[in-house]
């Protein structure tokens, strides 16, 4: 019977097949050493989101939380990161109130907008955003003020803090927009400031970064932060008064040092 093949003897042919594995010198079976990007969006830690007050020189952290009026705030803002993937940090709106109820009265929007510093245009004030320096922080200047027609000194400040991977870049939901005659952005793309004066979003005109679906939110609350107007002592202004004082102080002191000679 013819068949369409040709038998021949048995023989054996010896095989060896080499190659590298990762982490891992044992006969057990290989597991991935890698974890899709996309399923560590939802299992990664949670991120923990600060707001600090900082020095003028932004070195270190204030000791106290007592301001003059019209005085400089410096808030930082930032995450902590741990051992997740590098970060970029955005402020997207924050509110001041008397209480640390972020939904008491009366409140004060300074941010929002998705990142619009609108203080400075409905006051008139020096508050910006800082140039960025680092990605996980944002350092933000606020003209300190108290709320009209109240006897409190102290507010609290309640912002909404997000944090996008480090490459992505910023768009008109990931900006940090100060005004000074114009809208400017802290990371010199002024382009993504432009829906300021109207609405930032899907719809405000610019089109989002490919990334914006890839982002981390959360709140972070400061105070409360005392802030003092001019007191005034007997008919004088208090820092009048206390300059004046120590001249006088002064002035005996080295009165009395000339007479000893």
């Amino acid at each position: 019977m013819s068949t369409p093949i040709t038998r021949v003897e048995g023989a054996v042919v010896g095989v060896q097949c080499h190659y590298q594995r990762l982490q891992n010198v044992s006969s057990d079976a290989l597991r991935p050493t890698w974890v899709p990007y996309a399923s560590m969006e939802v299992g990664e830690e949670v991120l923990v989101f600060s707001l600090k007050l900082m020095m003028d020189d932004w070195s270190s952290q204030r000791p106290s939380s007592i301001y003059f009026l019209g005085g400089i705030i410096n808030i930082e803002a930032s995450v902590k990161q741990y051992n997740h993937v590098p970060l970029r940090v955005f402020v997207d709106s924050c509110v001041a109130t008397q209480g640390p109820d972020v939904n008491s009265l009366p409140r004060y929007s300074f941010i929002e907008n998705h990142g619009c510093f609108v203080d400075a245009k409905a006051t008139a004030s020096s508050s910006r955003f800082m140039p960025r320096s680092q990605v996980d922080k944002v350092q933000i200047q606020l003209e300190a003020f108290v709320f009209q027609e109240s006897s409190s000194p102290s507010i609290y400040i309640t912002c909404v803090v997000k944090a996008t991977i480090a490459s992505a870049p910023s768009d008109a939901q990931h900006k940090s927009c100060s005004f000074a005659n114009g809208w400017f952005a802290a990371d010199g793309n002024d382009q993504v400031c432009g829906c300021c004066d109207s609405t930032c979003g899907p719809d405000g005109g610019i089109a989002a970064s490919p990334y914006g679906g890839v982002q981390w939110e959360g709140k972070a609350t400061l105070g409360p932060v005392a802030v003092q107007g001019q007191k005034k002592v007997k008919g004088f202004d208090l820092h009048q008064w206390q300059t004046t004082t120590l001249l006088r102080i002064k002035k005996t002191i080295q009165s009395e040092a000339g007479d000893l000679k």
